[in-house]
């Protein structure tokens, strides 16, 4: 009996060292299979990077749309106004070869010389030295002369007379060595001003210089021209007659000298229009 327990207890153990490595193996293929199924924990990734887009490009509009214009009315021009109407046939030219009309003369303060085609007027410092000539005597004309300054500056003053019934009244056409021009009506020695100074291209500044002076009267309207353009027009009834003349005046403190030459006096067949009466 002990024999055979003892073969029993061999065989289990022979069998026991075959299959416990089975047995290990069915126990621990559930725990494989298990660990097996587990998926893989993800390897983290940088986070992508954020990227801001940029506004809109505003779309260039090469050319816009415009309102379309209201329709102005504009008033046709007329063509630009005569300046000297009426000038007609010449009267006078005066080459200055003789003096018998302008009474020539010198004195301590001022001179007129005639001859050798010019008329010239010198006038000492705060001088006003001038020669109205003799005939003709005109209401309505057209007078032309050239000024030439040779010893002029600043404020000195030279130009035409016209309608002067005497020595100590009459218009003037005053041109001024600083570039300006006025008109005046000269009464006992004192001037009234027709038209302010005025700056023109056309006056000399200063000498050497060449201007020529014009003169359009008619009645009450009076027009003023330098080198055939027109400078102003004034309107003064006082002077209706008389001839015409010339002077030079120092206003400084330097001597003043002028030569006048090639007078010319038209006549004027111009009649002012009425005026439309107003209703």
């Amino acid at each position: 009996m002990e024999k055979l327990v003892f073969i029993v207890q061999q065989h289990v153990k022979f069998h026991m060292k075959r299959t416990a490595p089975s047995i290990l193996l069915v126990l621990l293929l559930p725990a494989f299979s298990a660990c097996a199924a587990l998926p893989e924990a993800p390897t983290p990734q940088p986070p992508l990077p954020t990227f801001t887009l940029p506004p809109p490009t505003p779309t260039i509009v090469w050319f816009p749309a415009t309102e379309t214009p209201t329709p102005q009315f504009v008033p046709t021009q007329g063509p630009t106004p005569e300046r000297k109407p009426g000038v007609g046939k010449l009267l006078l030219t005066d080459h200055f070869t003789s003096g018998s009309e302008w009474n020539p003369g010198a004195s301590e303060d001022a001179s007129v010389d005639v001859g050798r085609g010019r008329l010239t007027i010198a006038a000492q410092p705060g001088v006003n030295a001038f020669r109205i000539r003799q005939g003709p005597v005109l209401s309505a004309f057209y007078a032309e002369i050239t000024a030439r300054p040779s010893l002029c500056r600043d404020r000195d003053e030279y130009g035409l007379l016209f309608r002067a019934p005497n020595n100590v009244a009459y218009y003037s056409f005053t041109l001024s060595c600083d570039g300006t021009a006025r008109a005046d009506r000269v009464r006992m020695g004192r001037a009234y001003p027709l038209q302010a100074a005025i700056l023109s291209a056309d006056v000399p500044p200063g000498a050497p210089g060449e201007v020529r002076l014009g003169v359009w009267a008619s009645g009450s309207d009076l027009r003023f021209f330098l080198n055939g353009r027109y400078q102003f027009g004034v309107t003064d009834p006082n002077l209706r007659i008389g001839a015409v003349g010339a002077f030079a005046r120092s206003v400084g403190q330097t001597p003043v000298t002028v030569t006048f030459s090639d007078l010319s006096i038209y006549s004027l067949t111009y009649i002012a229009p009425s005026p439309t009466p107003t209703p």
